[in-house]
């Protein structure tokens, strides 16, 4: 597996400390994130989520806790739109240009608004898609919402 993914280039060129971990992906598990958490042994809510929305027919990028679930109304809001539903897979991984699974909001192939659930941050390392299946970066949620320039609000279920 390479470690060197359009996610981990781009931290690499916003110049972010991060550290890289692998784990046997299953591409059978009921939820990717939870998966994640487990084959790392770490607490779910240190394990984040990439979940691709249309906020107003407009691409959004959702992060959360990946034992949690996104309201769509509380998403809308805090990307300005009134409405949100989720991405299908294939125009997910069209938009980002990443592999259902391996989704990151790092290194997209455009820029596109990031919401992050405000619970993350109160975390002193976080886990992201590192841009491939079985592939996470751990590093600070305050450089993820510097990065990506992140909307960090309450969208939790």
């Amino acid at each position: 597996m390479s470690k060197a993914t359009p996610a981990t280039r781009a931290l690499d060129a916003a110049h972010v400390a991060f550290t890289v971990h692998t784990y046997d992906y299953d591409p059978d598990a009921e939820s990717i994130g939870l998966q994640a958490a487990a084959a790392l042994g770490e607490d779910p809510a240190r394990v984040l989520k990439t979940l691709m929305a249309l906020v107003d027919g407009k691409p959004v990028c959702v992060i959360v806790p990946s034992d949690q679930e996104v309201s769509m109304k509380k998403l809308a809001a805090a990307a300005g739109g009134k409405s949100a539903q989720m991405m299908k897979p294939p125009e997910a991984e069209r938009v980002t240009g990443f592999k259902v699974g391996g989704i990151s909001p790092f290194g997209q192939r455009k820029p596109v608004r990031t919401v992050i659930e405000q619970s993350a941050l109160a975390h002193d390392l976080v886990y992201l898609n590192g841009g491939q299946r079985g592939l996470q970066v751990r590093l600070k949620p305050a450089d993820v919402r510097d990065v990506l320039k992140a909307v960090v609000a309450d969208v939790l279920a």
